[in-house]
């Protein structure tokens, strides 16, 4: 997929989301949203408990590509999210491209080269 395309499916999963929320007030659609991020955030850090046997009555239950497959989660969501705050203009990977490189620069880091 391009990055076009992703955006653009990013666009319409959050359009399917808000349909399927059409029969509901704006602001309780929003504060959904929001706390969809919240419930997918809690899940990472389950899945991190989990691969990491923190909880010694239930052991190790979860793998760290759990964990990886949670923080995408929480990825998309946020993004599905900006959309839906956005009017769905398909924006949220170009803001999110200028939000990573404001923070690295801000932070002194810089990117490898290409291929390494």
């Amino acid at each position: 997929m391009t990055n076009q395309q992703v955006g653009d499916a990013l666009v319409a999963l959050s359009r399917w989301i808000d349909e399927g929320n059409a029969d509901r007030d704006r602001e309780a659609v929003t504060w959904g949203r929001l706390a969809k991020i919240a419930e997918e955030h809690g899940e990472a850090i389950a899945a991190f408990i989990g691969a990491t046997g923190q909880n010694p009555r239930k052991g190790v239950t979860h793998s760290m590509q759990d964990v990886r497959d949670e923080l995408l989660d929480v990825a998309v969501t946020a993004l599905a999210a900006y959309e839906h705050l956005d009017a769905h203009r398909g924006r949220a990977l170009i803001e999110l491209e200028k939000k990573i490189t404001t923070v690295a620069a801000r932070a002194g880091a810089t990117a490898p080269p290409a291929g390494k």
